[in-house]
């Protein structure tokens, strides 16, 4: 299966080679900001949606003729038109979400960009003409042949280049790349189920417990250090920005690590399994509770995306199991579903004479859940359907349902204002 794969390598650009960078982070910021600034004053005024074209005429083409934007010329055209196609992207995932039709949480409307922020980032396409030289180092237009630290060689021929300047003062090229054989891996016949957690970060339905590593928590003492030290800096002076990079630095090493850490466990776990089920997870709402920072230290979400991709590119089965089905409370065995369980609860007797693993027994529910999923090609119906509320004890009515739906839409869009004439 042809997947396109992003690959990160960290760079060593020189003095002179980071003013030229500063400058382009600057003028792709500039840009980004103008553009925005320019369809909020429309709409303000009432006027049209500004297209694609008449902004690049205006932003970039008109304005590099004039004084005040002279400095535009100095960097690559490709990065000015890549900062506005950045804001056409924020601008119709915007209105995909108002509008319905996108799905998931809601999307805000794009923000301006400041040079404070922690990132800065800014993307070649082939219109700009990198190139890898045989020397190993990156040719960048309008800025030089930058060295790159390679890790492993491309897979074939990259469509684009992001140059990434992260909190920690790093910088790194990011090469959007199409695999280009079939990377299918031999099937096997194991399938599993994985249940996700806090004191094991994933517990299997063959039994395997994989410890959780706690990478935040190991590292707090010194987190906690620098972070004091930061404290105690005067705003504004430069040894306060260098404690600031100093703490940047260690939380960049704890995410590292992190990283490199889930990425083995995912080949491993892809690599030895034709099919993978896990639980669809709510992480937000998990981050909003009291476990927030150990929800946040073990990074779900990450290691769930790197097996949906990883299955996708090696031939394997994902799948995600609805977060409502009570996979913890079920018996594997006999399909009874018991009362809710303290957290504290590691294991329990159902009344058929089984006991149960509370982790390994819910792998368990996930796995046999996501293969009736799977195998149910038809659509039919593979488990209980919801019954209806009976009329008394229904708390939203359609009525109800309608008004808070209008008032939520009024919450974004002006009174009267119709969201179709503003997507594009």
């Amino acid at each position: 299966m042809v997947v396109q794969l992003r690959y990160n390598f960290r760079v060593y650009p020189t003095a002179g080679q980071q003013t030229e960078l500063s400058k382009a982070f600057g003028c792709a910021r500039v840009v980004f900001n103008d553009g925005l600034r320019l369809r909020q004053q429309a709409r303000e005024q009432g006027l049209g949606y500004a297209s694609d074209g008449e902004l690049s005429r205006r932003i970039i083409t008109e304005a590099k003729v004039t004084p005040q934007r002279a400095w535009l010329g100095e960097v690559s055209a490709v990065v000015l038109q890549q900062a506005l196609a950045d804001l056409n992207t924020a601008y119709r995932n915007f209105f995909a979400s108002v509008t319905g039709r996108r799905k998931g949480r809601m999307v805000a409307p794009p923000r301006f960009r400041s040079r404070k922020d922690n990132r800065q980032a800014i993307r070649f396409t082939k219109n700009a003409r990198f190139k890898v030289l045989d020397n190993g180092r990156l040719r960048l237009p309008k800025i030089g042949d930058v060295e790159v630290r390679w890790s492993r060689t491309l897979p074939s021929e990259a469509s684009s280049v992001t140059v990434v300047k992260d909190a920690a003062g790093r910088y790194f090229a990011s090469f959007v790349v199409t695999t280009a054989e079939d990377e299918t891996l031999p099937p096997v016949e194991s399938e599993v189920g994985v249940d996700l957690g806090l004191t094991h970060f994933a517990v299997l339905s063959d039994g395997t417990k994989v410890t959780a590593p706690k990478f935040l928590r190991r590292a707090a003492r010194k987190l906690k250090r620098l972070q004091q030290a930061l404290s105690r800096k005067q705003k504004g002076s430069a040894n306060r920005e260098k404690a600031v990079v100093r703490v940047a630095r260690a939380h960049a090493r704890v995410a590292d690590t992190r990283r490199d850490w889930q990425h083995k466990l995912s080949t491993a776990i892809i690599r030895d399994n034709q099919a993978v089920y896990v639980e669809d997870l709510c992480v937000a709402g998990l981050g909003r509770t009291r476990l927030a920072k150990s929800v946040h230290d073990a990074g779900w979400a990450g290691f769930t995306g790197m097996l949906e991709y990883k299955a996708a590119r090696y031939g394997r089965t994902f799948a995600r199991v609805d977060r409502f089905f009570p996979s913890t409370r079920m018996c594997s065995q006999c399909g009874r579903i018991t009362e809710k369980m303290a957290l504290n609860v590691r294991s329990w007797d159902c009344p058929c004479g089984a006991t149960h693993d509370r982790d390994v027994n819910a792998a368990i529910n996930v796995l046999a859940a996501g293969q009736a999923d799977n195998s149910n090609d038809r659509g039919a119906r593979v488990r209980p359907g919801l019954v209806p509320a009976p009329r008394g004890e229904a708390v939203t009515h359609p009525d109800a349902a309608r008004s808070t739906r209008s008032v939520e839409g009024t919450s974004v869009l002006q009174d009267g204002e119709d969201v179709n004439a503003w997507a594009c």
